[in-house]
């Protein structure tokens, strides 16, 4: 019998990689989404539905933190997250064969601006600010339910790096034309994640029946904003990087409607907890992701 993988949220970059790789496996997917031709999110029945013999829940919805943070977009923020996550959890206490394991997206953000010292899940620490509150309440979400059929498992996602979008196309485009250099002081951390990582991390938390709570998904070996740009402008053969000082970037960031928090902000995230419970990175270092990302 097919296995059933549902993706909350599954439209976007991380989702349709995910749902792709599933179905290649087999898998029967079913994606919840406001947009067409798939499961809505007011179908509250059609949820529990699908839910009931799932295998595994994955929910990444939530609407993009890269856009300015006024007052609508804030709340839109946080509503995105945390209500979607109240009404799956709602949904697997009506299941009378719930899925077994529900993996929520969280964010490496929560941990504080850090050039000081890595953050683990037991040894970082919780930061303060916008973003912060954002994880927080998607995790309280989350764990707010008592499931006993169900273990639930938050994923401290860092920026991921996959072919097809996220944040590789503007990075080559600022280097294709030049703009490749260091982003305000350099020294800033910079965490990620290989996208085929994070689909093998999935993958491991569900054969390890064990493992539930917290896990930080950031590749073991960060880098300095300086060493990445630095990187990305020897794999794709570009000499000059003109640097764009912190000024310049705040200027930059209200003309095309983002947040530089989301550049300048040390993310300087070790994923301690995989690797204790036995998950080897496929893409531990840098160069080897880029390598395989831009060759």
């Amino acid at each position: 019998m097919k296995k059933k993988v549902v993706i909350a949220g599954g439209t976007g970059f991380i989702g349709k990689y995910f749902e792709k790789q599933f179905r290649s496996m087999g898998h029967d997917v079913i994606i919840i989404s406001r947009q067409p031709h798939h499961l809505a999110w007011d179908n509250e029945q059609g949820i529990i539905e699908a839910l009931n013999h799932a295998d595994m829940l994955i929910n990444l919805a939530g609407k993009s933190v890269d856009c300015r943070y006024n007052d609508k977009n804030k709340q839109e923020i946080i509503r995105s997250r945390t209500s979607t996550t109240n009404l799956l959890g709602k949904a697997i206490l009506a299941c009378s064969n719930p899925p077994s394991l529900w993996i929520n997206s969280s964010t490496a953000t929560i941990y504080r601006h850090a050039e000081d010292r890595p953050m683990s899940e037991e040894g970082g620490d919780i930061g303060t600010g916008f973003s912060v509150d954002v994880a927080k309440q998607w995790e309280e979400a989350l764990f707010s339910f008592h499931l006993p059929a169900t273990r639930q498992v938050a994923l401290r996602i860092a920026i991921v790096l996959g072919k097809d979008g996220g944040v590789m196309t503007p990075f080559k485009n600022l280097v294709r034309f030049g703009l490749g250099g260091v982003q305000g002081s350099g020294n800033q951390r910079f965490s990620w994640i290989h996208i085929e990582d994070l689909f093998r991390i999935v993958m491991f938390l569900r054969e390890n029946e064990e493992l539930s709570g917290v896990f930080n998904c950031s590749s073991p070996h960060p880098v300095t904003n300086r060493e990445l740009m630095e990187q990305l402008r020897k794999t794709m053969n570009v000499k000059v990087g003109l640097p764009s000082p912190r000024w310049l970037l705040e200027i930059g960031a209200v003309v095309i409607k983002t947040e530089t928090e989301l550049i300048l902000k040390s993310r300087w995230v070790i994923p301690e907890r995989l690797e204790q419970s036995g998950y080897t990175f496929k893409y531990d270092t840098l160069d080897k992701t880029l390598a395989d990302l831009l060759t």
